[in-house]
């Protein structure tokens, strides 16, 4: 179906600006032709390599207590810092556990992704 594009822009000038502007646009980089396939694997790659680091354990923890636990560990393995640890401990005992966001809950990831 062809329309007019001057029909077009009188019947629906935003859209039409945002089309001739390519605002608000997204480049479509592949097509499936089966939607649930699609919708999986366009959301399975959300997190497709990514490594959480000391702040998504942190949000996993209850309290101060289990999240100390965590810190000490990751600064025990070399993964974080001596000097970013005690920035953490400080922030933990002047702002809580959720100063570093919200609790991240059992498959946290999993209902990001869309599964």
């Amino acid at each position: 179906m062809e329309v007019d594009k001057r029909l077009f822009r009188k019947m629906f000038p935003h859209l039409a600006e945002e089309l001739e502007n390519k605002r608000m646009s997204m480049p479509i980089t592949s097509f499936r032709s089966d939607i649930e396939t699609g919708e999986r694997a366009a959301s399975s790659k959300l997190f497709q390599g990514y490594n959480p680091d000391v702040i998504d354990f942190i949000r996993r923890c209850d309290d101060e207590d289990q999240a100390e636990e965590i810190i000490d560990y990751m600064e025990r393995r070399g993964e974080i810092t001596g000097k970013y640890a005690a920035k953490l401990r400080r922030q933990l005992k002047e702002r809580g556990v959720r100063s570093f966001g919200p609790k991240k809950e059992d498959d946290y990831y999993l209902k990001k992704a869309g599964f």
